[in-house]
């Protein structure tokens, strides 16, 4: 379980955001949703139906959260840190459609080294 935790800035906020993504499988999962939203709502905008606007977010939060909890085994840090884990969410994407995503694992497994005690509540 992902207790609710404390961040002064976004910056200290991000190493954790990206930690409870530490699995390579979760991360692709967000991505897949949200492109998958993404396109979803383009297409029903274009084409004059706004109802389809709801596709991001269900589509978006449906198959990433499922992943928190069967890939990742957490809570989604969007439950504690809902505007910051949305801009977290986009800057994880940016950074795996640039081919970053070996710096992300290198980001949570660090975070999670220097907070192993702390991942006992989780």
């Amino acid at each position: 379980m992902t207790e609710s935790r404390t961040f002064g800035s976004y910056e200290e906020f991000w190493p954790y955001y990206v930690a409870m993504h530490s699995r390579a499988a979760t991360r692709w999962v967000h991505l897949a949703g949200t492109l998958t939203g993404l396109a979803v709502t383009a297409y029903g905008l274009a084409r004059g139906r706004k109802r389809y606007a709801l596709a991001l977010p269900l589509i978006g939060y449906g198959t990433a959260w499922p992943a928190h909890f069967l890939i990742e085994g957490n809570n989604p840090a969007t439950f504690g840190h809902p505007a910051w884990s949305l801009r977290g969410d986009a800057q994880m994407i940016r950074m795996m459609l640039a081919g970053r995503d070996a710096e992300l694992a290198e980001t949570a497994a660090k975070w999670l080294a220097e907070n192993e005690g702390a991942m006992a509540d989780f």
